[in-house]
């Protein structure tokens, strides 16, 4: 997101909540902007997942994209009936090529200068709002 926050709140005609200090590129496990209920707020990138057998007190790690197949489950399910999301973005990028070797390719709409990605969010009790981008296939 390159874009000045004021600019992204008008655009999806949503008032200026707290948004915080979001880069312009955003990774798993850090804070991004999301319209939701009529704001546009800062929200962690990815739920926090905690293995079954992990040590206690251990850091969770980001499930960063809903999959379709799963979006029943419970980890998902009432985000995705109740708590939709617009995430506004410059571009994204998806990893691409062999384990050990990928690269990211970068995708835009041309004469769009901000565009969103559908998503869903929900509180959690370690990182508070966190959002994950809802894909339109498995």
């Amino acid at each position: 997101m390159t874009k000045v926050h004021a600019e992204v709140a008008h655009l999806f005609n949503a008032a200026l909540g707290p948004v915080g200090n979001a880069p312009s590129e955003i990774y798993p496990g850090y804070p991004g902007l999301v319209a939701a209920d009529g704001e546009l707020r800062s929200m962690v990138w990815g739920s926090p997942f905690r293995p079954r057998g992990a040590r206690p007190g251990s850091k969770p790690r980001p499930v960063n994209n809903a999959r379709a197949d799963k979006l029943d489950s419970f980890m998902w399910r009432y985000s995705f009936q109740e708590r939709r999301c617009l995430i506004p973005v410059t571009a994204f990028a998806e990893a691409q090529g062999e384990k050990g070797a990928k690269t990211r390719t970068w995708f835009t709409l041309p004469d769009e200068p901000i565009f969103a990605v559908a998503g869903i969010w929900r509180d959690t009790p370690e990182w508070g709002p966190a959002y994950s981008p809802r894909p339109l296939h498995t």
